[in-house]
């Protein structure tokens, strides 16, 4: 079975720098990927800072950083590859996920 999620060397770096980074009394635990219902191809990435590991998350060690996994969006990204790209347009994370059919127009939004 492919792993569930991992980070390229820019990605992980990223997550580094925003964590160091990070408002609040205490720095957070790592980053937490899930998916929600949205745009205009029906499933969105969501990225969130974490605190506390929640009983059924998924605990990724990836490059030295710490990442969760929502368990409803586990089965969307059984394979998925993290990434960082720095551009000048739009910088930021890229999900190079095995599981999408498909893409909208704008890149927001996927589906399986």
């Amino acid at each position: 079975m492919p792993n569930l999620i991992t980070l390229t060397d820019a990605a992980a770096e990223r997550v580094r720098h925003l964590l160091t980074r990070a408002d609040g009394e205490k720095p957070p635990l790592g980053l937490k990927i899930g998916v929600k219902t949205a745009g205009c191809s029906g499933l969105q990435y969501t990225l969130d800072y974490v605190h506390e590991v929640l009983p059924h998350d998924e605990v990724i060690e990836d490059k030295g950083v710490t990442v969760l996994v929502d368990p409803l969006a586990t089965m969307y990204l059984v394979g998925t590859e993290l990434d960082y790209v720095e551009d000048k347009l739009e910088p930021g994370f890229r999900f190079n996920n095995p599981n999408e059919a498909s893409r909208c127009g704008c890149g927001e939004s996927f589906t399986v």
